[in-house]
């Protein structure tokens, strides 16, 4: 990887994360390599994986970056677009005649086997769409790398990638830095912004989608309206962040999304065997479930093994659930605000 070409400012903490996935690339190998960059949604995983593609394309016969795989499957129901793209970038061809999908599975494993590329499948959400675009690793020419990024460990594992890096979220430092870099141009914001700066990096918690969102909205406004968006942000979060992150809540099973909401709403840091027995008793089966939401990235052990989630994933999980019934905290499958908690016991306004 040529680490010397410039990486834009503008992307901060992007130089670390950059090292430790040359650790697991070993671009010297002669083999076909396969990397996926695994990580919950709005972390950089594609900004991370362009940065990649733009350093290491020379190195290859021929690359293609294949953008937004899950929303281009979802609108057009199969992968035949992203196999007419992958042909045409690696050999050149105008129109490759692709009627069906096996049609394009047969053809990349017939005409690019002896061909060195790079192939960067970008946030792929079900293996069928690996599957179609990169099915086995002798369709592509030796020293040949693919780069797969996806929401979902297990896809890795099913699709026998080799190496997995986990994208971490941005340390406050970091997140400081990237939010004055974008708002005010420079590392250091004005003083009468400084505190205001900190609250609204550490609700971002890390997350540069959610700086990205916060600055948008943010730049050029006077000191008054960052206090007052602030405000509102603690009643009302910011839709466009937690959209982003309910993807991959809305990919799950009925059992798994009951399983999430209990940890957002009550059992966040709490021990996962004992939160296991309650849900347990509950039918939910979080023996699977619980796995499933840790290779999701919805979910994280930490110390102790106690469940952990990104704060921004809890207050999603948390506003999924005062959106079944925004003005009676009764009718809501779960209550865990000692207000609320008071409102329907006083009021008797428990639905069943």
């Amino acid at each position: 990887m040529n680490s010397e070409l410039e990486i834009p400012k503008e992307l901060v903490g992007m130089e670390s994360r950059l090292e430790k996935l040359k650790f697991l690339m070993c671009t010297g190998s002669n083999d076909v390599r396969t990397i996926g960059i695994w990580g919950m949604g709005g972390l950089g995983k594609t900004t991370l994986a362009r940065v990649v593609y733009d350093l290491m394309s020379h190195e290859f016969d021929g690359s293609s970056f294949l953008a937004d795989v899950r929303e281009r499957c979802d609108k057009e129901g199969s992968v035949i677009s992203l196999q007419k793209q992958l042909l045409s970038d690696l050999l050149m061809l105008a129109d490759n005649s692709i009627r069906n999908v096996y049609d394009g599975v047969n053809m990349i494993g017939s005409r690019l086997r002896h061909k060195k590329v790079l192939l960067l499948i970008d946030d792929v959400a079900d293996v069928e769409q690996l599957r179609g675009l990169f099915g086995k690793r002798d369709w592509f020419g030796l020293g040949s790398m693919i780069i797969i990024t996806t929401r979902d460990e297990h896809l890795l594992k099913l699709h026998r990638v080799e190496e997995v890096y986990k994208l971490e979220a941005l340390n406050f430092d970091e997140a400081f830095r990237l939010f004055c870099l974008k708002a005010f141009d420079t590392y250091k914001p004005l003083e009468e912004y400084l505190e205001l700066a900190k609250c609204f990096v550490k609700y971002a918690s890390g997350l540069p989608l959610a700086v990205d969102v916060l600055v948008s909205f943010l730049f050029g406004r006077p000191v008054d309206q960052w206090r007052s968006t602030q405000e509102r942000l603690k009643r009302d979060p910011e839709n466009k962040i937690l959209g982003i992150l309910q993807i991959s809540f809305d990919g799950l099973k009925e059992a798994e999304k009951n399983i999430f909401l209990d940890v957002a709403c009550f059992y966040k840091w709490e021990n996962r065997d004992y939160v296991s027995k309650i849900l347990d008793s509950c039918g939910f089966d979080p023996i699977i479930g619980i796995s499933v939401l840790i290779e999701k990235s919805l979910l994280t052990v930490r110390e102790n093994d106690r469940l952990w989630m990104h704060d921004l994933l809890q207050e999603m999980g948390q506003q999924i659930v005062r959106r079944q019934s925004p003005d009676e905290p009764g009718r809501r499958s779960r209550l865990w605000e000692e207000a609320d908690v008071s409102h329907v016991l006083s009021q008797n306004t428990v639905s069943e």
